[in-house]
């Protein structure tokens, strides 16, 4: 229970630290551009048009909000993370006795398939606040306020769209959590089992480093499932986020994958930084967004 509890503080302090950056990510996914291009140089030096980074989209949303609105859908995020970690800590500890066989081939699918048997379950649980955290984001293109607080959203997402409504988005990202998780493990295997010595100095901080790595590796691999489920999440909800000229009405997830693949957005929203043009797309400064 105390380290459930100290799991919980800890993933709420980070949550709290790193929630602008998730929003501003949220935004640039949907497609809001609110700055034009500007004349930059990219990591070799050279001049070239950008997109604004993570500081300059801080600065204007907080020209418009104040600080505070760096932090729209804090709430149920905090709520999603708390229930998440619960939920996760119970499900690991169903399955905390069986026999495992560390450093093992057997014993790599054994611990992954019970990490991803609790982090599905967490989830599916926690999704519907996931759901209104993007939504309580997405406003800010609109300046809607239809989401306002935990409670009241939850009604409103039930009244209109029913249960489904608050599982917008759940299968893509159950689909990337659970292929980040076993592309991280059997390679971070691969490499500490065939490319590290155990007699090697530093062996231990070698064998975390490269689990880092894979984690990466991954995520970015992952990447297209976490933009389709947060479209997916705010795709025809009655917010401007979500509907043209900033996104299509897709009838399924897959429909709005093969739209994203077609416009060569499938990376959009990926970096924060060095932010190139799209190719082939004109900026629309009325509606700020490229077409």
């Amino acid at each position: 229970m105390a380290d459930t509890c100290g799991q919980v503080l800890l993933g709420s302090g980070l949550t709290v630290l790193s929630h602008p950056l998730m929003y501003i990510k949220v935004l640039i996914q949907v497609g809001h551009e609110p700055l034009p291009p500007t004349l930059g140089r990219n990591l070799f030096g050279r001049q070239v048009y950008q997109l604004p980074g993570l500081f300059a989209y801080a600065k204007h949303i907080i020209k418009i909000d104040g600080k505070a609105g760096l932090f729209k859908g804090l709430g149920p995020r905090l709520c999603a993370g708390t229930i998440g970690t619960v939920v996760h800590s119970k499900v690991v500890q169903v399955d905390e006795h069986k026999d495992e066989i560390i450093g093992s081939y057997g014993g790599t699918v054994q611990l992954t398939t019970k990490e991803m048997i609790a982090r599905s379950c967490a989830t599916i649980v926690t999704h519907p606040f996931h759901v209104i955290t993007l939504r309580c984001m997405v406003q800010f293109i609109g300046r809607e306020t239809k989401y306002s607080g935990v409670f009241d959203s939850i009604i409103t997402v039930y009244r209109e769209e029913g249960i489904l409504g608050f599982f917008a988005g759940l299968i893509p990202r159950l689909l990337g959590d659970v292929l980040s998780l076993w592309i991280c493990n059997l390679l971070a295997h691969l490499i500490n089992t065939y490319a590290i010595d155990d007699s090697m100095s530093h062996t231990g901080e070698i064998k975390n480093c490269s689990q880092a790595v894979t984690g990466f590796f991954a995520s970015m691999l992952t990447y297209p499932f976490v933009l389709v489920s947060n479209l997916m999440a705010v795709n025809n909800c009655g917010l401007a986020g979500g509907l043209p000229p900033y996104a299509s009405v897709y009838p399924t997830w897959v429909d709005c994958w093969r739209h994203l693949s077609r416009e060569g957005n499938m990376s959009r929203g990926n970096s924060l930084f060095f932010r190139k043009l799209p190719a082939g797309k004109m900026y629309a400064i009325d509606q700020k967004r490229f077409f």
